[in-house]
């Protein structure tokens, strides 16, 4: 999927404008002629510069390339039911997490993206149930990240 520069342009140019509406409340450090907002502010402004000529140089452009074009994975059914179960796997995680708890969240993920992928269904269950305490040990116990336990509370250490 390519976009025309100018898309890319219009996004920095609004993170940029964002970044700088939000630092003007900062507050300002006494007796010191910076503050918190100096280098937010800074990189914002470079944003915004960088967003300009990005959507300068797309919209010169706009006659022979277009707004936005499809690879040719876009005509493929396999490739885009891959590319929905993924989006579908992240917004399941997003919504059920919370209630079901991260362990079966991510194992029903796991599970369902490697079968679209034709692993077979014994090993996509063992896989997805390893991967998905490996990475619970990494994020809980390593990283400290707190991770939903949901309908497991009762029995979470």
């Amino acid at each position: 999927m390519k976009f025309n520069d100018a898309v890319f342009g219009l996004i920095l140019l609004a993170l940029g404008g964002l970044v700088l509406a939000v630092v003007r409340g900062y507050p300002g450090m006494p007796g010191q002629q910076v503050g918190p907002a100096l280098f937010p502010g800074l990189i914002a402004v470079g944003l915004c510069i960088g967003g300009a000529m990005l959507l300068v140089k797309g919209w010169r452009e706009r006659q022979t390339v277009a707004w936005v074009r499809l690879g040719d994975w876009a005509a493929s059914p396999r490739h885009v039911l891959a590319a929905a179960l993924v989006i579908g796997a992240v917004l399941f995680y997003v919504f059920a997490s919370e209630w079901l708890g991260f362990l079966p969240t991510a194992a029903i993920s796991l599970v369902a993206l490697m079968l679209s992928m034709r692993v077979p269904p014994g090993r996509a269950v063992l896989i997805a149930l390893i991967a998905t305490l490996v990475i619970h040990a990494a994020f809980y116990k390593l990283l400290r990240v707190p991770l939903p336990w949901g309908l497991l509370t009762p029995i979470a250490w």
